[in-house]
């Protein structure tokens, strides 16, 4: 399998460890390194590690990078004027749909980053680059393919971080949530993270990803998988691209108006007038069971309200029992009870509002 695939600079290490490999949009990715169930806990209680370099930092610099991204992008990078400080949003096309959901910083007003998702980088470079060079942007589009990623998520993760580098800690100990900034050793660390735990997410040369994660391992920090990191990411009611929205589903349905902003009337981002004349009927939902069983995606629903269906479900580690989330008719609201078909059988659910888990506790 990993010789058709592309390997993280950390691929060696996740071998060395035992770790279960599969294809994750193209890449030879971990699932987990033995127990995705301990990876999860690990991460809600401690510190766990996720070798996220598949995902891709790309550079977008020049006099017209504010205009280019205005048009590019949903959410209004206007409103980042601090450096280091991040927005969320989606990419469009045409149609409304999500080419991709991205983080932008903003570092100067010809200086910016936007980090990708893996399986999507090739068409999302492909399409920022022509989005460019069509509208005539004084722009420069860089992938940077240079450099490794490391998400260290859970509730000891920054002060795990500080012990393995202690020289980083001055710039980092102030840093604010959705912030980023430089530190020594060429490398950006931000407050993000895909778990709903505190954290930082790393961004560094390649070539020294390899010592960060065996330094932050020897101080206890687990590494974790793309199993766990799923289990997380759904309590933590977090979207995920291929799942609640795609190039056929635009935001206003995927639970991610909130990252789409039609403040300024002249804004003209690409796919703003599809969403304006858009019906939203849709909407998604927190869901958990209320028997035994396991929600998975593209199962039915249905409610008083009219049928819907699972985009993501799962097994909650933390809370034991399964949830997942939905896209339901409009006026289906937390504390609806519904029903979802699993194996021909119709079970009992009810809606709750998201996230399930914030900060290590049950709060749907």
């Amino acid at each position: 399998m990993s010789s058709t695939l592309k390997q993280t600079p950390l691929y060696a290490v996740h071998i060395e460890s035992g770790a279960k490999m599969v294809d994750f949009g193209g890449w030879d990715m971990p699932v987990s390194y033995g127990s995705q169930l301990e990876e999860h806990h690990a991460v809600r209680q401690d510190a766990g590690m996720f070798d996220v370099s598949h995902m891709l930092n790309v550079d977008v610099k020049g006099a017209g990078a504010k205009g280019y991204l205005q048009r590019l992008l949903a959410n209004d990078v206007a409103k980042l004027t601090v450096p280091g400080k991040a927005l969320y949003s989606c990419m469009l096309n045409p149609e409304g749909g999500v080419i991709d959901d991205l983080i932008v910083y903003f570092f100067g007003p010809d200086d910016w980053r936007v980090v990708v998702n893996a399986g999507t980088a090739d068409k999302d470079v492909a399409w920022m680059q022509n989005v460019a060079r069509s509208g005539g942007f004084d722009v420069q589009v860089l992938p940077r393919r240079d450099l490794a990623m490391l998400a260290v998520q859970g509730p000891n993760a920054r002060e795990r971080v500080w012990a393995a580098r202690p020289g980083w800690k001055a710039a980092t100990a102030e840093l604010q949530p959705f912030t980023g900034v430089a530190v020594p050793d060429g490398a950006l660390v931000a407050r993000t993270g895909y778990t709903g735990e505190d954290g930082f997410e790393i961004v560094l040369p390649a070539a020294q990803a390899e010592a960060l994660w065996r330094d932050l391992a020897a101080l206890g920090v687990r590494p974790c998988g793309l199993g766990a990191r799923d289990t997380l990411r759904l309590e933590a009611g977090m979207n995920l691209y291929g799942q609640e929205m795609d190039e056929q589903v635009n935001p206003l349905v995927s639970g991610l108006a909130w990252t789409v902003s039609f403040k300024d009337a002249d804004r003209g981002f690409i796919g703003r007038d599809a969403l304006e004349a858009a019906e939203v009927d849709r909407g998604l939902v927190g869901v958990k069971l209320l028997e035994r069983g396991v929600m998975r995606g593209h199962m039915k629903i249905r409610s008083d309200k009219g049928d819907g269906e699972l985009t993501s479900g799962s097994m909650s580690p933390t809370m034991g029992i399964s949830i997942g989330m939905a896209r339901v008719p409009v006026g289906v609201q937390p504390g609806d009870a519904v029903q979802v078909e699993i194996r021909g059988k119709w079970l009992p659910a009810q809606v709750v509002k998201m996230p399930f888990v914030r900060n290590g506790k049950v709060i749907a």
